[in-house]
């Protein structure tokens, strides 16, 4: 059975499935957004034009609605779809009526402790959106539907639908894209040559999830819960992401540091995480901003 790895960071939490020394699935829970699981008290602070409800210092929708509550009284939610953020800001955490007690979120993922090997190769695929696999590249970009993977190569169209197929699955699990995820194939006109593509998608997508059957267009929507957002979609906000992303390797460093990053990067990096990054590392973090830098060129001195 391969194995969970949990890596508890500055600003997020990290979890990787591990299988053949390879991360197969990965998952991100960042520090001050409530997670999907957590059942809590909230006050509800509008009936239109949605259902709002506030708890914990964060708003959310109620997509089912709620009945025999006014506004500004209190009932009890469950989390079902964390705040996404990023390039879509107004999408605020989902949640449901419950009449289950208070509680904390599940884990994000059941493991043990550790480093996780590979993160950085995954952050890069998250930050380009390019996934390079044997005969081409597959291109994710998030937009407002649904995440788009387009496939792109030099094989022969039927070949390169099928290791396209291949390394849709496996991104789609190791990006942890959930929701609608759109994937634009090679035309392929013959119906074997779909049925093989449809195929490969079965026995290598994660479960559960619903999916059509590849067109004569050559394209295939698949459809996971979503209960957080996904590497890409985190990447888009990426001044957080790169800060983050910043502290993860100054985690690594034994002793003073001088974090070196863009101005807005520099500005994410949240004055609570200073503290904890000086425990880890045994020293005085500073920050300096350079504006010369890209906003993936962070370093640490």
């Amino acid at each position: 059975m391969p194995d969970w790895v949990i890596e508890r960071g500055i600003g997020e939490t990290r979890a990787a499935r591990i299988e053949n020394g390879e991360i197969v699935e990965a998952r991100v829970r960042r520090d001050g957004v409530t997670p999907a699981g957590t059942v809590l008290e909230a006050k509800l602070v509008a009936v239109a034009p949605r259902v709002t409800v506030e708890a914990g210092g964060e708003q959310f929708l109620l997509p089912r609605g709620v009945s025999g509550v006014s506004e500004g009284r209190s009932l009890v939610v469950e989390v079902t779809r964390e705040a996404l953020g990023g390039r879509e800001p107004w999408k605020r955490g989902l949640a449901r009526v419950t009449d289950e007690t208070p509680r904390a979120a599940p884990p994000l993922a059941e493991g043990s402790d550790g480093v996780i090997e590979g993160w950085d190769e995954l952050v890069e695929e998250a930050r380009s959106g390019i996934v390079r696999f044997d005969g081409g590249e597959l291109r994710i970009e998030p937009t407002a539907a649904m995440t788009m993977i387009d496939i792109d190569g030099w094989l022969v169209p039927d070949k390169l639908a099928q290791m396209g197929a291949w390394a849709a699955a496996r991104a789609i699990a190791r990006l942890d894209l959930g929701g609608s995820t759109g994937i634009d194939f090679p035309t392929l006109r013959g119906k074997a040559e779909r049925q093989a593509v449809d195929a490969i998608l079965a026995d290598y997508l994660p479960t559960p999830h619903e999916r059509t059957a590849s067109n004569g267009f050559g394209f295939v929507q698949v459809v996971r819960a979503r209960a957080r957002a996904s590497l890409v979609e985190l990447a888009a906000d990426r001044a957080a992401f790169e800060a983050r992303a910043l502290l993860r390797r100054a985690e690594r460093h034994v002793g003073a540091a001088t974090l070196i990053a863009h101005p807005a990067v520099i500005a994410a990096i949240a004055p609570a995480w200073v503290e904890p990054l000086q425990r880890r590392i045994g020293g005085t973090a500073t920050l300096r901003a350079d504006p010369a830098l890209a906003m993936s060129g962070g370093h640490v001195h």
